[in-house]
């Protein structure tokens, strides 16, 4: 059985990569014509991906929150600060690291122009039933008044939408995703962020990289340690998750492969992880954070000649923690939120937030590729706090 599940997750890595070199192919070569359809299949796809985001987040959560009982109060709360000391942490550790680095850079500040995809020919709009934080907030609020009153009818049905969900996601949402993937790849390698932004910027993305490896180490390393279990034996699962969000850059459209990869972990449980995988998607976001923040004062540097005080980047910190918990869980949802205190703290002017949209841009999937795999790193946490007696 463990060879079959082996060859499975091997088969889901390669429809994968298969996905992202087919994508790039096409966008290196086809023509407008070819790229009209290209862009049209990926707003269908991701349409549909999109409408599924907020039923998988009730369909998970509140089931989990029932199944946990009385903890489920206590876990959601630790759950939510663990996702934002992480992302402060990962702040914290750019912004150091930008003190240090970024005063010895040479980085250029043009960027070329982009290549401009074709219209959608076809809009198949399937918009959501609801947003992905009301659908969270549904779920804990429906989660925790059905322990709290011991509705079994609800439990009852909450259990039988988590396996109708969970059906819809095994045998249709990530069949489909390595095609979304491939077009998406497409799309960036027509527009030429692939041949002509990234070397402008290869350096700082290289080093905002690195920076996610370190604090992936250190996320696993406190898990670990709190746990009092193996954290390698819920990482070695992730390289379909971490795949997928390079593809999807979006952490809720890489939930159905980001559970699936975390329920194969034996030191997890299902509680656990339908719990805190789920949350993770939509609250927790240490990649992303620790990249605007790494490139924000880069673009201080670039731009106005200076870095910003360590006053200001203390405050930018405890607030961008924040913001990135109710951050949306879909490609450039980070640096949307927090363009408030881009601009109220850190003082950007147009120009400059034009300029760290672009840049974000760039790495956007390695950042939610790192978000999604530090989700595992919280749900170890959870579990050692919560469930210390399992083996």
């Amino acid at each position: 059985m463990s060879f079959f599940k082996r060859f499975g997750e091997f088969g889901l890595i390669l429809q994968l990569l298969l996905g992202i070199a087919a994508g790039v192919a096409v966008g290196l070569t086809a023509g407008t014509g070819v790229m009209e359809v290209v862009v049209s299949l990926k707003y269908v796809l991701g349409q549909f991906i999109f409408y599924t985001v907020p039923l998988v987040i009730i369909a998970f959560i509140a089931p989990a929150i029932v199944r946990l009982g009385q903890n489920a109060s206590s876990m959601l709360f630790t759950g939510v600060s663990f996702a934002y000391l992480s992302a402060a942490g990962a702040a914290t550790m750019a912004a150091v690291a930008g003190y240090i680095i970024i005063p010895h850079l040479s980085i250029a500040t043009e960027v070329d122009a982009l290549h401009e995809l074709p219209e959608v020919l076809f809009q198949l709009n399937i918009p959501p039933v609801m947003s992905v934080m009301t659908a969270l907030i549904t779920a804990l609020l429906f989660g925790l008044a059905t322990v709290w009153t011991k509705a079994q009818t609800f439990e009852r049905i909450f259990s039988d939408f988590e396996k109708i969900m969970m059906h819809v996601v095994t045998r249709v949402v990530i069949p489909i995703l390595p095609f979304f993937i491939a077009t998406t790849f497409a799309g960036l390698a027509y527009e030429g962020t692939l041949t002509k932004q990234l070397p402008v910027f290869l350096k700082v993305v290289l080093i905002v990289i690195a920076g996610h490896i370190i604090w992936l180490t250190v996320l696993y390393t406190i898990a670990g340690i709190i746990s009092k279990r193996n954290p390698l034996e819920v990482l070695r699962h992730y390289p379909p998750a971490y795949l997928t969000a390079v593809g999807t850059m979006s952490s809720a459209a890489t939930l159905p492969v980001s559970l699936e990869c975390a329920s194969r972990s034996k030191v997890l449980s299902h509680s656990v992880v339908e719990f805190m995988i789920p949350l993770g998607a939509t609250v927790h976001l240490c990649g992303s954070v620790l990249t605007e923040t790494f490139f924000a004062m880069t673009i201080s540097m670039m731009l106005y000649g200076t870095l910003p005080s360590v006053g200001t980047m203390a405050l930018f910190i405890a607030l961008f923690g924040i913001f990135a918990v109710g951050a949306p869980g879909v490609p450039g949802g980070t640096v949307m939120a927090s363009l408030g205190i881009v601009v109220g703290v850190l003082q950007f002017d147009p120009a400059g937030v034009a300029l760290l949209l672009a840049i974000f841009a760039l790495q956007d999937s390695f950042g939610t590729a790192c978000n999604v795999t530090g989700d595992g790193a919280l749900a170890l946490m959870l579990e050692g706090i919560f469930n210390k007696e399992k083996k």
